[in-house]
């Protein structure tokens, strides 16, 4: 919890409870289905919760505003994203049903409530858009992109000083491969410059508008 309340000090009383919910519920769970390395399971504040919540760091989503988290795996980023924004709603979908038993269950000890979940592949969700698309290391951004155009409003979400509509995902490394297949003029920030920590390092929140 360090990790988080070393860079977000206005968390209310409730947040902080489901924060410090989430290391134990993952460590319980993780024995039984395993949705994060074990060797970073003891760091799961620093390398999952904070690295999710980089993501709020660049954009602010409104009551309102719905979320799809593709490939959701063990619920991040959207989990933490869900506990950060307690009036925006998440549709976490995983083509994997036992790590979204993983993420039901996460949900209801931590006692977050805009959270649904879906078993199926994004690619065949219809008749549904969301404002924004998140994702952290699932498929090269040309997928991505490919999955969640279709899934995307047109418009920009309420704020002014939001993001407009798009993908966000989270990506490590030399993209510019990958951005370059990915046909798509994407926005990089560094979530190193936000949270200077030697994990953080090539590390980007990459931004596709719709």
């Amino acid at each position: 919890m360090d990790e988080i309340l070393k860079y977000f000090t206005d968390f209310t009383t409730r947040q902080q409870q489901q924060l410090a919910a989430l290391a134990p519920l993952y460590k319980e769970w993780n024995e039984k289905i395993n949705v994060v390395s074990r060797k970073d399971i003891d760091s799961i504040y620093l390398h999952h919760v904070l690295h999710s919540l980089s993501i709020a760091a660049i954009t602010h989503f409104e009551r309102g505003t719905e979320i799809i988290d593709i490939g959701c795996g063990g619920g991040f980023p959207g989990v933490p994203l869900a506990i950060f924004f307690p009036d925006a709603h998440f549709h976490l979908v995983d083509s994997i049903a036992k790590k979204l038993t993983v993420v039901a269950a996460i949900c209801e000890g931590a006692q977050i409530n805009n959270v649904t979940i879906q078993h199926t592949r994004a690619e065949q969700i219809k008749n549904r858009k969301f404002d924004y698309a998140i994702s952290r290391a699932v498929a090269p951004l040309k997928d991505l992109w490919q999955w969640s155009k279709p899934l995307l409003k047109k418009g920009n979400a309420p704020m002014a000083d939001n993001l407009a509509n798009g993908l966000i995902c989270l990506k490590g490394g030399d993209l510019h491969q990958e951005v370059s297949e990915s046909l798509t003029r994407p926005a990089l920030f560094s979530i190193y410059d936000v949270f200077p920590e030697p994990y953080f390092q090539e590390k980007y929140i990459v931004y596709v508008k719709k």
